[in-house]
């Protein structure tokens, strides 16, 4: 009989020691903070006969003093002192728990990956529309010409211009077909005129583009027409192939779109009609993947009308 008592007793202490709310940790964190229930319940937004009642409770729940009661307020006991870095942890990992929780529910970043120009001014502002109705989406945008790999799951989104055929697993949005010719600027002009088509490129010299982790699609194109020594400038930047040519350095290879606001303003001279070797699909991919996320669907079928309208 002792035995099975003593077995009893043991098991009895053993679920006292285990406490089951943590709110009733917070209370007990908040009175050793602010030295008595009746501040606590300040802190706590409750009631001081409810904190009080929690801490009596919690003491009973682990079978420990926690607090010696007297006239100047609570005063925390050894064992609560013993306790309180354990409380603070778990106030940390609640706190973490809450944080994450909240990060769960709140929709990934739409990552979209482009060649730098296409987040121009005008394509910006349809990012900027979408977001006054969803200023809870957020976006990460990835310019650069490498490809990135969106089944992998290195973007959600692609704005790409290319020769090749999509991976058929991509959902795929038609944008338009980008054109592609020969430019030069007027002093370039001026002193050695324009070449009238790709036969006529001899006597001339040229600016070439070689992206770096792209294809030199345009590079290759001028191989295929001129010899070696009249390209005097190589770049990997599209921006300095353009500031090359609008200095006059050289004659050289441009989308239509991109150039047109420089032809406008007489800075850029279109020396012949785009060849149509040169034509590219200007397509608009998303990762199946991504398109399960109601956000993602939402956000397609908002952009795609409004970005092709800017290249018709």
């Amino acid at each position: 009989m002792l035995l099975v008592s003593g077995a009893a007793m043991c098991c009895s202490t053993e679920m006292k020691s285990r406490f089951r709310s943590w709110s009733d940790v917070r209370t007990f964190l908040t009175v050793v903070r602010e030295g008595s229930t009746l501040a606590a319940s300040r802190k706590l937004g409750t009631a001081q006969p409810t904190v009080a009642r929690r801490i009596e409770a919690l003491e009973h729940e682990i079978g420990l003093v926690l607090f010696e009661r007297d006239n100047r307020g609570f005063r925390p006991t050894d064992a609560a002192q013993k306790l309180l870095p354990l409380a603070e942890a778990l106030e940390a990992a609640a706190a973490a728990f809450a944080d994450r929780a909240l990060e769960l529910t709140r929709p990934r970043p739409i990552r979209v990956t482009a060649f730098t120009s296409n987040f121009s001014p005008r394509v910006t502002a349809i990012f900027s529309e979408f977001l006054t109705s969803r200023p809870d989406i957020r976006f990460e945008f990835l310019p650069g010409v490498k490809v990135l790999d969106l089944a992998a799951g290195e973007a959600d989104v692609a704005l790409r211009i290319t020769r090749q055929t999509p991976d058929p697993s991509l959902i795929c949005r038609k944008i338009s077909t980008a054109r592609f010719t020969l430019f030069g600027s007027p002093s370039y002009a001026e002193h050695r005129g324009l070449p009238e088509s790709p036969d006529h490129m001899a006597g001339h010299v040229f600016v070439s583009y070689e992206p770096k982790g792209a294809p030199a699609v345009y590079h290759d194109w001028l191989a295929r027409h001129i010899s070696p020594n009249q390209i005097v400038m190589s770049v990997s930047e599209f921006e300095l192939l353009g500031a090359a040519i609008l200095a006059g350095h050289g004659l050289g290879v441009m989308n239509l779109r991109i150039a047109e606001e420089y032809e406008a303003a007489g800075r850029l001279i279109r020396c012949f009609a785009p060849p149509e070797e040169m034509s590219a699909q200007h397509l608009m991919l998303i990762s199946p993947e991504a398109y399960r996320r109601p956000e993602v669907k939402e956000f397609t079928r908002f952009f795609a009308p409004r970005y092709a309208a800017i290249f018709k």
